[in-house]
């Protein structure tokens, strides 16, 4: 017998997720957890309309690279999480989205560490939106900034998505 599942609007999924509780029993139109968040282990630690704080407590026996602090790439995807739950909470059923522009400056390396990822809009507009993310470590300094161009997708081009 297949249990009721009801739809939610992604906002209230994710308040319920950051504030623990059960989601049990609710969906929304997009795919929650993610698969991705799921493997790297991402929490999501704050959420509002159109903005999101995602942390990541970092190992450097799993994300470092050759000099031995956490690879790049992985606070591109920890700021690219943080910007795409941040544009879920915008967009409506039957719409899609996806980002065309990632730029990361990186300013202090990282080790073992707790960071957070502080995604929020500085431009929106009905198709394009500008995001800027805060990437801080858990003493409060900055580690990177990233800007991206998110684009929203409807009709045809938002079907498959």
């Amino acid at each position: 017998m297949t249990k009721y599942m009801e739809k939610i609007p992604v906002l209230d999924y994710l308040r319920k997720v950051v504030n623990h509780e059960s989601v049990e029993g609710y969906v929304t139109f997009l795919q929650y957890p993610t698969a991705i968040s799921e493997t790297l282990k991402f929490k999501l630690t704050g959420i509002d309309h159109g903005e999101a704080h995602v942390s990541l407590k970092t190992d450097v026996k799993i994300h470092a690279n050759q000099q031995g602090t956490v690879h790049g790439g992985m606070l591109c995807e920890l700021a690219d999480a943080a910007i795409g739950t941040a544009h879920s909470t915008v967009i409506e059923e039957g719409e899609s989205f996806t980002s065309i522009e990632l730029k990361i400056n990186f300013f202090r390396p990282v080790w073992n560490d707790t960071l957070v990822a502080y995604a929020k809009p500085i431009q929106r507009g009905r198709t394009i939106t500008v995001y800027q993310c805060t990437i801080e470590n858990e003493m409060g300094k900055q580690v990177a900034t990233v800007l991206s161009t998110v684009m929203t997708l409807r009709g045809d081009k938002a079907k498959g998505r």
